[in-house]
This record gives C-alpha cells, sequence and structure tokens, in this order.
C-alpha cells in the first residue's frame, strides 16, 4: 500500500466516523472495488488524461451518484481529479483496516483446494472466534496446489495444515538426512 492509499483511505474513514457512516461506506467501498475489479477499462477510461477531468468526474457522478453515499462519489472524484483512482484498492484496505481495528474484526484468509461448504466455513469461524477473542470475517480462495488441508492467515499468522505444506516439510527432512 502506498502512502496515498493510507491518508486517502484513513481520511475518508475519519470523516464516515464523524457521519456516523463507517460500515454503509465500507459496504459502497467494497461493491465498487468489485465493480472496477471486473471492470478495469472503466478505470483506465477514468484515468485517461486525453479526457478532460470534468468529463471524468461527470462520468463517476452518472456512475455512481445516485446510488452511492454522497462521501463516497465525492472520494472517488477527488482521487479520479489527482490522477490516483489506480489507489483505489489501497484505500480500501486501509479503510477496512481501520474499520475492523475499530470494531474488534480480524480478518481471515483461507485457502483450500476445493471450495468449503458454508457449514465448513461457519465451524472454522467460530473456532477462530473461540481462538482469537474476535469477530472474524472469513475470506476464501481456492488453490489446487494445497492438494488437501486449508491455509490460514490471521492476525500475522500462518497456520498450514495442507499436504502440499506437509510434503514439503517431509522433502526437507529427507534433504537434511541425506546431506
Amino acid at each position: 500500500m502506498t502512502e496515498y492509499a493510507g491518508v486517502y483511505g484513513g481520511s475518508l474513514y475519519d470523516l464516515a466516523a464523524e457521519e456516523h457512516l463507517t460500515e454503509a461506506i465500507k459496504d459502497e467501498l467494497l461493491t465498487v472495488r468489485d465493480i472496477f475489479r471486473e471492470n478495469p477499462e472503466y478505470i483506465r477510461l477514468l484515468s485517461e488524461p486525453s479526457i478532460a477531468r470534468e468529463e471524468r468526474t461527470k462520468m463517476i457522478e452518472d456512475a455512481f451518484g445516485k446510488d452511492a453515499e454522497r462521501y463516497l462519489v465525492n472520494f472517488l472524484k477527488i482521487l479520479c481529479e489527482k490522477g490516483i483512482l489506480n489507489e483505489y484498492e489501497g484505500c480500501v484496505r486501509e479503510y477496512v483496516k481501520r474499520f475492523n481495528s475499530d470494531n474488534g474484526i480480524c480478518e481471515a484468509i483461507v485457502t483450500s483446494a476445493v471450495k468449503l461448504t458454508d457449514a465448513q466455513i461457519d465451524a472454522l469461524r467460530a473456532k477462530l472466534e473461540k481462538t482469537t477473542g474476535k469477530t472474524v470475517s472469513v475470506e476464501t480462495k481456492i488453490d489446487p496446489y494445497v492438494v488437501a488441508g486449508i491455509k490460514v492467515e490471521i492476525e500475522g499468522k500462518q497456520l498450514d495444515g495442507t499436504v502440499s505444506s506437509r510434503l514439503s516439510e517431509i522433502s526437507r527432512r529427507i534433504n537434511e538426512t541425506i546431506l
């Protein structure tokens, strides 16, 4: 994350906190992030210097002005005007980090070889919440390389119960024994 993302994302969070809109704006930030991820050409268009700044901010107003919080719409316009709309994802990360910190939430990234069922995710979330004493937000990823088992990244720690990790450890021990 760049300095811009920390400053702008943090400033938006501070404003949202003053207005008691932190959760609403967080949800909308994530929705816009998903829209940008699905349409990367839209960010390129909004960052195109050959298009007048007024036209680019009008595109933001037309796209989000009726449905999003006014603070978020203005935030997008500021990023566009400053030519740093490509920092949006970092701003979202900073905002969510601050939101989670203020609300006792930690994020867990769970990687598995196959899609986990809702029941498995709920059981894992409950165990992680019991362990951390915090509310846990679970993001799942699929990586066939793990073969089986799961890897959990939470609060700067990595818990790796994957078959690929165990095989790597066995391979390392064999190599140490041979050498």
